[in-house]
Formats: structure tokens, C-alpha cells, sequence
């Protein structure tokens, strides 16, 4: 008896917000979240989360560390709106409030295999001096209603931003049945590669 041919590929992601480098603040803390395309549904997993506070270690070059986990399980019928991921950090200000300090989005890899991302971070600026004194005065600095809109990109033409800061994430990454459905990601990793190839084959 032939087996039926599947109708969606599984992309199945684990791994880590290991860690930040902001040269200018502590006690730091991310948010995540996922955004996709239609043709995408999550399976299981969380699709956003919160992180714990850090603050910066002498022993480790005053990087702050998270080691946050991430996973995941997407199904799709095609690669179109590839997930990305949004992270966004946020700290204490000189007055105590809670303020974003960046915000970043990379693409999930699309190769099977151990990856490595580093998210050069931004915030928005106010469109005036007058308008930046009075933000760092009350304590509401600019940024984001929904931060997903750093992944699509429609309208941030218009945004002044400065970028400050960088976030490190690493993934692990397997993918089901995306060669049945025509669809070829190889790993750069010849182990890797072994290893996706092998789940791609089982019935």
C-alpha cells in the first residue's frame, strides 16, 4: 500500500536568546515574539514570551545573559512569509521607568542544523529636540504599539531610529518532508545535513 503524499512541510525550531551586549544599561530584560505569513500555523510551542531580568557579569565582559529557550513547531504548504522572530529588550531609565532599549527581527534559518544570529538593535527617536527632552522628562520614550512592525516593514520608512546594542540567538533547526513537497534546504553542515536528510526520509 502506497503511503499518501503529505500536504504541509514542518519546520521545528529550538534553541536560545542567549545573551545581549548594551554597553550603555543593566538590568535588561527581551521580549520575543514570531511573526509569519498566512500560509503558516503554529502546531506547538509558544509564539511569544518574556524573559528574566539580568543584569551585566565581570566575568563575562559585561555581556548581559539570558539563555532564554525558544520552541517552536510551524506547519506550511509553502516557504512565502518564512517565520521571523522579533525581540525586543527593555531596562529601568534614569528615573525608574520601564523603557524599550531595542528592537530587532531575524529570519529563522532556512537550512537545517545549528545556527548562530546576532540582531543588530534599534530604537525610535523623537522628530525634535523639544520632543526628546520631554520624553526622557516623563519618562515616555517613543516606541512601537504592536513590535511586529519591526518584521514587516510597511511604514518604517518614516521612523527615525538609532541603533544601539546587539542580541544573540542560537537555534537548532529540523525540517519534515519539505523535499516531498519539492522543496530542497541543505545545510552548509555535512552533519547537519546527514541528520535533516534522515528525518526528511522517514514515512
Amino acid at each position: 500500500m502506497t503511503a499518501s503524499s503529505p500536504s504541509v512541510f514542518l519546520l521545528m525550531v529550538n534553541g536560545q536568546i542567549e545573551g545581549a551586549n548594551f554597553p550603555q544599561y543593566d538590568d535588561l530584560y527581551c521580549k520575543y515574539c514570531f511573526v509569519y505569513g498566512h500560509d503558516w500555523a503554529p502546531t506547538s510551542g509558544l509564539e511569544e514570551g518574556i524573559s528574566q531580568i539580568t543584569c551585566k557579569s565581570k566575568q563575562s565582559s559585561h555581556k548581559l545573559i539570558w539563555n532564554f529557550p525558544l520552541e517552536i513547531t510551524f506547519k506550511s504548504t509553502n516557504p512565502s512569509g518564512w517565520p521571523q522572530i522579533v525581540v525586543s529588550v527593555y531596562g529601568p531609565d534614569t528615573f525608574g521607568n520601564d523603557v524599550v532599549r531595542g528592537y530587532g527581527a531575524t529570519h529563522v534559518p532556512f537550512t537545517p542544523g545549528q545556527h548562530t544570529r546576532t540582531i543588530p538593535m534599534f530604537v525610535p527617536e523623537s522628530s525634535s529636540r523639544l520632543q526628546k527632552f520631554t520624553s526622557w522628562l516623563l519618562g515616555r520614550r517613543p516606541e512601537y504599539i504592536d513590535p511586529k512592525v519591526v518584521a514587516q516593514g510597511e511604514g518604517r520608512e518614516v521612523t527615525r531610529v538609532c541603533s544601539q546594542g546587539f542580541v544573540t540567538l542560537s537555534f537548532n533547526i529540523v525540517t519534515k518532508d519539505m523535499k516531498k513537497l519539492g522543496y530542497d534546504a541543505m545545510s552548509s553542515n555535512p552533519t547537519a545535513t546527514h541528520s535533516a536528510c534522515s528525518t526528511e526520509e522517514r514515512p
